[in-house]
């Protein structure tokens, strides 16, 4: 982790990591500019390569703070996840809530990990011991669905929601004046009737 980098009054890194978080997940790691992103965070070319020392080492930091910064919230927030499976998914939408609050672009950024095939993107990138999406994989694995009779397992539910995210993200963030609420509130709607869905299969 880039201790100076911490130093920065918060408000500053929060301009830096957002802009790196919003160009890499439009354009992948080939295509974003650093002149871009240093004009989206409105600070020189020097300074984010002085705490980072190159556009593939602040790629590097933001996948490994944004991992850490997801899966520690979230485990903040879900201490047992052996509830209700809609009941976790809200809980995790409460999270996910509060994090694109302050990183609008944190889950198309990971999204778009999983994508990317430039090699030196690619070759950067350290794998923490967990990943955002194999802890995704392991809470909802414990989720209970007995009250869901058809339902065998959370696998396929939770890809289809996992979708239907994505795709509201991308669909609202094309608006920088949309709230995270509007993102709330139709992932609840989309939840509620699967709910009903599942319980009446």
């Amino acid at each position: 982790m880039n201790e100076k980098f911490f130093d920065l009054k918060k408000e500053k890194q929060n301009r830096m990591i957002n802009a790196g978080l919003r160009i890499f997940s439009l354009n992948g790691y080939r295509h974003a500019s650093t002149d871009e992103i240093v004009k989206e965070a409105k600070i020189s070319k020097g300074l984010l390569f002085h705490y980072f020392g190159s556009k593939a080492g602040y790629y590097a930091f933001l996948y490994d703070y944004i991992s850490r910064f997801t899966i520690l919230e979230l485990t903040s927030e879900i201490r047992d996840p052996s509830i209700d499976y809609f009941d976790l998914e809200e809980k995790i939408l409460t999270v996910e809530s509060r994090l694109m609050d302050q990183y609008p672009f944190i889950f198309l950024f990971l999204e778009s990990i999983k994508l990317e095939d430039d090699g030196e993107g690619l070759s950067v990138l350290s794998e923490p011991a967990k990943n955002v999406f194999d802890y995704y994989e392991e809470i909802l694995d414990q989720a209970d669905i007995s009250d869901y009779i058809r339902l065998r397992d959370t696998r396929e539910i939770s890809a289809l929601l996992h979708y239907v995210k994505i795709g509201i993200m991308r669909e609202l963030l094309r608006d920088r004046g949309i709230p995270v609420s509007d993102y709330t509130r139709k992932i609840r709607s989309h939840l509620n009737v699967l709910k009903h869905l599942a319980r009446n299969l």
